[in-house]
């Protein structure tokens, strides 16, 4: 699932930034450096906006920050609870997209791993 995912989102990009258009790579930047490390790490950047994500509805972006937030170290338990605060935010509307959540969660860190790791 995950990497059929980051094919079109590859495609996607590419397209996007074909055009050339200003406003458009410089959001694209924009999104890009917002995620790095500041005083907050990537790490906790990527778990904030899997939240967001999850509230806003929207699974491509869900699934993307879990891998990102995988890359960056983010241990099952912190994914979990940040799916947690989520679903307390956005209330039961998130429910569908907890589910489309916990299964790339399975396949990026095992299902029925260890909640610790």
């Amino acid at each position: 699932m995950l990497d059929e995912f980051a094919r079109r989102r590859e495609e996607g990009n590419r397209a996007v930034l074909a055009e050339g258009n200003l406003t458009l790579k410089r959001f694209f930047a924009l999104d890009h450096d917002a995620y790095a490390a500041g005083a907050l790490s990537q790490k906790d950047k990527e778990l904030q906006g899997l939240v967001a994500s999850a509230v806003l509805r929207c699974n491509d972006c869900i699934s993307y920050h879990l891998g990102q937030a995988k890359a960056c170290g983010a241990r099952r338990a912190e994914v979990v609870e940040s799916l947690a605060v989520a679903l307390v935010v956005g209330g039961s509307i998130v429910i569908p997209h907890l589910r489309h959540a916990f299964a790339v969660l399975d396949e990026l860190w095992g299902e029925g791993a260890d909640a610790g790791s």
